[in-house]
């Protein structure tokens, strides 16, 4: 397999993941603000790197496997480090859905390519502004402190991440309810 831009910059989003936990962990000044400029960085090259992969014509199989795992690790770290600081019911039942969201649909989307039909449950519109809304959220969740005064910032931190939340399962039926379809003729044909 030969490196590419779009690939070199999905395995250094990889390899971010335990330079973003080390950071979060490190009591130095500022650390939250350099573990959200972490996240940050990632979740832009994760918009960089397919776009780069389009306009390059440096498209792989390789790519297409590991950009959407790299893109659900650094999510679901991040969430799981977000949860020990923001540990409330709302929050922890909002990280749980996001997390649980991205197994259902990886998960579904491997078993509908492997009944040839991948693209019924491709990335739809709903799922990108939900990735969004997602990173916005966690970028700014990753700087707050919550136990500083910036409860106006950290409160409109909560609501988009809850928004991206709603999104998420809205998402995941849209992909659902495209896999049924599949699901019933392949059962309709035995």
């Amino acid at each position: 397999m030969k490196l590419n831009i779009p690939n070199a910059l999905t395995l250094l989003r990889i390899c971010l993941i335990p330079v973003l936990v080390v950071v979060f962990y490190l009591p130095f000044h500022n650390h939250l603000l350099v573990a959200a400029a972490i996240f940050g960085v990632a979740a832009i090259t994760d918009w960089v790197d397919g776009y780069l992969a389009r306009k390059l014509g440096q498209m792989t199989a390789f790519g297409a496997f590991l950009d959407p795992v790299a893109d659900k690790l650094m999510v679901a770290v991040a969430l799981v480090l977000l949860v020990e600081r923001h540990d409330t019911l709302l929050f922890t039942l909002a990280a749980c859905v996001i997390i649980g969201r991205e197994i259902v649909v990886s998960a579904l989307r491997e078993w509908m390519a492997e009944l040839g039909a991948r693209t019924s449950v491709a990335v739809s519109y709903v799922g990108k502004v939900k990735t969004a809304f997602q990173m916005v959220a966690i970028a700014a969740l990753l700087a707050i402190d919550p136990d500083t005064n910036e409860s106006w910032l950290l409160a409109l931190s909560y609501v988009v991440l809850y928004i991206a939340a709603i999104l998420t399962l809205w998402s995941m039926f849209i992909y659902l309810k495209a896999a049924w379809v599949v699901m019933k003729e392949r059962d309709n044909s035995f």
